[in-house]
């Protein structure tokens, strides 16, 4: 199969955290997030991705890619901020280590160059969980210290990437489609 090349926002590579994860995360996103409904928590690699079509001849791609990465854990502890413009403001979790995050993004990068949005920024590659939005810069800092001031860092084994689509509206959620497994070490 030849690959098109053509990208699209209705799917995506992303790491989902452990649904035993989400409450905490779920109950910040349910009062700040107007993409709630439509995303599961997540952490963007490669946004916008393939279209559905191409899933399976990706999927073993990044099977083949993925079968020497080793799993590793995430700690989300902090909450920032990026600024879009117009004193908006999206917030997020920056989950740690960023470097092992980056160096994974960088290596599924690199088999679809053209995926490159999430790359594209003053400083690259941000690893993020977005968690809201807020208005001005004054309320988006001390939203930032109340939700800090009670966060419990949440710590995670990222096992797999997935791969995810949705279809137009009404019925636009995103669903996984593929779980490419990372190789986990054995005691």
């Amino acid at each position: 199969m030849s690959f098109k090349k053509k990208k699209t926002y209705k799917s995506a590579v992303v790491i989902i955290p452990p649904e035993e994860c989400w409450p905490p995360i779920q109950a910040i996103r349910g009062k700040i997030d107007t993409h709630f409904r439509r995303w599961m928590p997540h952490i963007n690699l490669l946004y916008p991705f393939r279209p559905r079509d191409e899933f399976e001849p990706m999927a073993e791609k990044f099977n083949l890619l993925c079968r020497d990465v080793k799993s590793f854990d995430v700690t989300l502890g902090e909450f920032r901020s990026f600024s879009y413009g117009k004193e908006n403001y999206t917030l997020w979790l920056a989950p740690q280590p960023k470097e092992t995050l980056m160096a994974l993004q960088n290596l599924l990068w690199r088999l679809v160059p053209d995926c490159n949005e999430v790359r594209r920024f003053e400083n690259g590659f941000t690893p993020h969980l977005s968690v809201g939005q807020s208005k001005g810069k004054g309320a988006t800092e001390a939203l930032i210290q109340a939700l800090q001031e009670t966060w419990k860092p949440i710590r995670f084994t990222v096992k797999e990437i997935c791969m995810i689509w949705r279809n137009d509206p009404p019925d636009d959620v995103f669903r996984a489609a593929h779980k490419i497994a990372l190789k986990v070490d054995t005691p």
